[in-house]
């Protein structure tokens, strides 16, 4: 009949409010492809998601942008956690921050295994190992970006770039400085009330936030039906991201 498998969940906040709960997230690349996308529901699911990246592609810019993150202790006890930090180091000595020009950031607490990654983009991560895998790509040409796409797609490492980085993490907050939201001028005219907002994806769905999110783990949140990754590696498995 099947076990229950226990899986870390974020949530997503800005400000101080809840914006939502979920697995993953992209900003930068991934969350403007999937807000052209969502701009023509008319076209087949495949149609829009090759229009969108190729569109994307064409008129890539990266967000200048604040990165600040926990990094994760490697202690699988959440209570254990809070009580080796305390109040003062929590906020000073144990955040990081990183700032600059990005193509894309991704927050992934699950390995998100899909037709376009077989390995999963972030495949270094598990379903409740009580972390999550911050992955950010800084400003480059358009054709090492391009290689660094094809890569998830091969057994090949995508994350052996310059210009790529990996950190695995408890929190993030992006906070990005761009004053619009990074779209093409084409684009811009169609957008009224959004226009300030900048496009993000959380697990397939478009958010668009005018501010910085905080992204936080909370390890093992929820209880489901299933098996773990390892036995899932053989399985073929379809891409519904955009």
């Amino acid at each position: 009949m099947g076990h229950l498998q226990p899986v870390d969940v974020c949530t997503f906040s800005t400000t101080g409010k809840l914006l939502r709960f979920g697995f993953s997230a992209m900003f930068g690349f991934g969350g403007r492809t999937l807000a052209l996308a969502e701009r023509h529901r008319w076209m087949s699911p495949n149609q829009r998601r090759d229009f969108a990246v190729i569109k994307a592609l064409a008129h890539l810019k990266p967000e200048d942008c604040e990165i600040s993150f926990l990094p994760f202790n490697g202690s699988p006890d959440l209570q254990q956690r809070k009580a080796q930090r305390s109040p003062k180091s929590d906020c000073n000595d144990q955040w990081q921050m990183i700032q600059g020009q990005f193509l894309n950031v991704s927050i992934m607490a699950i390995p998100c295994l899909c037709s376009v990654a077989p390995r999963g983009l972030a495949p270094n991560t598990r379903l409740n190992n009580g972390s999550m895998a911050l992955i950010i790509a800084r400003n480059t040409s358009r054709p090492e970006f391009i290689k660094h796409l094809k890569r998830y797609a091969s057994v090949k490492n995508q994350f052996s770039f310059p210009f790529v980085e990996t950190y695995t993490v408890e929190e993030v907050k992006v906070y990005p400085r761009n004053k619009t939201s990074g779209h093409s001028p084409e684009d811009q005219r169609h957008e009224t009330a959004s226009e300030k907002s900048f496009p993000w994806n959380v697990d397939g769905d478009l958010m668009e936030v005018a501010s910085e999110v905080h992204v936080k783990l909370h390890p093992k949140l929820i209880n489901l039906y299933g098996g773990s990754i390892e036995e899932m590696n053989d399985s073929k498995v379809t891409c519904d991201c955009l």
